[in-house]
């Protein structure tokens, strides 16, 4: 069974069809990537997966559970981050992780946190505010909190933004080692193409709320006859078709 399942997935804005049909599955113990443009329907997917929109049709299976009709039964083995979805600024780092930490119900949430601070290099700011912190921080933190319950699903949304490229790379090899230890499944999207190329087994290139393209970051560098995966998605942007 795959961990994430998705058939004919439909969102709609009135006339505006932000997520078109839209099919694919994730196995279990996998990372794979949504790639496309802005607009292209890929954190309105996420928001679907994560039941926070109803999709207008289409079915959304996660851990085998049916997530429009159950997805309480499935939220607790999930979690997700964003650096663009904020925490309550007046509770400081410590008090927001033993926030989630309790609606996660995590078992001994004081070692969870200090294993995560040990990792992510949060201990010099626990007891900061979290509105006083940079960008940079704050990315560090909702990575952090979104690894609090150890989730066998893990939704990401462009998990490394804001970070300097030195504490980026030492986030994906603690992600890697994560997803090796727990084999955890991992659906991120990203504009950050080496980041793609680096963490993910495949790729699903959006275009207005479809997939046009899918494969592993080699296939399709291979398939496009380019050099980097940033030069694939800029083919695809234009909308060049496949060389014969």
């Amino acid at each position: 069974m795959p961990a994430i399942e998705v058939l004919h997935l439909q969102k709609n804005y009135g006339d505006i069809i932000a997520v078109d049909q839209l099919s694919f599955e994730v196995p279990r113990g996998k990372t794979y990537a949504l790639l496309g443009g802005n607009g292209a329907g890929k954190t309105t997917t996420l928001s679907m997966l994560l039941g926070l929109l109803l999709p207008t049709s289409g079915t959304i299976r996660i851990l085998g559970i049916d997530m429009i009709r159950d997805r309480f039964k499935a939220l607790p083995r999930m979690n997700f981050t964003s650096p663009y979805v904020d925490i309550p600024h007046r509770l400081t780092v410590e008090e927001n992780l033993r926030v989630y930490g309790g609606l996660y119900g995590v078992r001994h949430v004081k070692r969870r946190i200090s294993d995560l601070a040990e990792e992510y290099q949060l201990s010099p700011f626990l007891k900061r505010r979290y509105g006083s912190l940079s960008q940079g921080q704050k990315t560090r933190v909702s990575l952090a909190k979104s690894l609090l319950n150890e989730p066998e699903v893990l939704l990401m949304d462009e998990p490394t933004a804001a970070l300097d490229p030195y504490t980026a790379d030492q986030v994906r090899t603690a992600l890697k080692a994560y997803q090796a230890r727990t084999e955890a499944t991992i659906l991120l999207a990203s504009h950050n193409m080496r980041e793609v190329e680096r963490l993910c087994d495949n790729i699903l290139m959006m275009k207005q709320g479809r997939i046009v393209d899918q494969g592993s970051p080699v296939e399709l560098i291979g398939r496009y006859g380019e050099q980097n995966l940033e030069d694939v998605f800029i083919q695809i942007a234009k909308g060049s078709e496949l060389p014969r």
